[in-house]
């Protein structure tokens, strides 16, 4: 089963390889997967993704691994998981959205 960390770094190369993906999105996303940070920074055509905290993010999503890998590999429903509680969202809620683009 794939971890977090290959969750994002899949998501590096599906963003390296196709910027059209980030939509001409700037924000920074925050991710608390079981405590540890990770982000995602989307900046003038360029993403900043990986391990680490994120500073000033417009959006913190908090879930464990184990749903955070589910919810990139398509086996469990983003919406879903906001109405049971397994995906909790601060900040802009518009960003969870498109960032559904660029997990699939």
């Amino acid at each position: 089963m794939p971890t977090p960390t290959d969750v994002f770094a899949e998501i590096s190369s599906r963003i390296e390889s196709d910027p059209s993906k980030m939509g001409g999105t700037n924000a920074t996303y925050s991710f608390d997967l079981d405590g540890e940070p990770y982000h995602i920074e989307f900046k003038d055509g360029h993403a900043d993704v990986g391990p680490g905290a994120a500073t000033n993010p417009n959006i913190t999503i908090t879930m464990t691994s184990g749903d955070f890998v589910d919810l990139a590999m398509g086996k469990l429903d983003g919406t879903q998981a906001f109405m049971s509680g397994k995906l909790k969202i601060q900040g802009d809620m518009a960003l969870a959205m498109k960032l559904q683009s660029v997990l699939r």
